[in-house]
């Protein structure tokens, strides 16, 4: 891989119906559609950006909401470098959910230094004002006192979406600069182990 170019995966939680694969398509595809059907299990997606003159290589894997389907966590989450917690802000139960969904994560990756690890969270549905049931100000607050930045988006109307994924990137590319992960040496196909010397008494 290129000096300059960097592959980052992150993972995408939160409740079912919050509209985590709306977000996927806004970014990725710049689409939205009314008609998205549960994922079932997880998905992802790719998409190249370029962050301070860096091509950075997204992954991002869209998780199943549903209960059921929780129990695959850790094969999805493994090797993840950010993670967007997404909740509805016209449903408390989804913003009173994400500290679950943020310690969950924590349980099934077990990243390096859990406490630096990044996580963002949208509010997603910002469109639905009218119906909104979390408030700014108590979101804002809850973030402060969680330390987790918060951004308010709305796949439908595209609002913010490209600013979110950007930030969490970012902070993944900082962390990764200060905690650089230790890779495995790397094994060549045509390389034959070296022969073992045996000793003779």
């Amino acid at each position: 891989m290129a000096k300059n170019r960097s592959q980052l995966k992150i993972v995408v939680l939160g409740d079912s119906n919050v509209g985590k694969t709306s977000l996927l398509n806004r970014f990725v595809k710049s689409e939205f559609s009314q008609n998205y059907k549960a994922t079932i299990g997880a998905d992802f997606m790719s998409k190249e950006i370029i962050i301070d003159e860096k091509h950075i290589s997204l992954q991002v894997w869209d998780t199943a909401g549903q209960e059921r389907f929780q129990s695959l966590g850790a094969t999805f989450y493994r090797g993840a470098d950010a993670c967007i917690l997404v909740y509805d802000i016209t449903s408390k139960n989804s913003f009173d959910s994400i500290i679950s969904w943020k310690q969950e994560f924590l349980n099934q990756c077990g990243p390096r230094q859990p406490e630096t690890f990044p996580f963002i969270v949208l509010g997603n549905k910002c469109d639905l004002e009218k119906d909104r049931v979390v408030s700014i100000a108590k979101s804002n607050q809850w973030a402060k006192d969680h330390e987790l930045p918060l951004i308010e988006t709305s796949a439908k109307d595209d609002v913010r979406i490209q600013d979110a994924f950007v930030e969490v990137s970012r902070m993944a590319m900082k962390r990764e600069i200060k905690e650089p992960v230790i890779r495995p040496a790397a094994l060549k196909i045509n390389e034959k182990p070296k022969a073992q010397v045996k000793k003779c008494c």
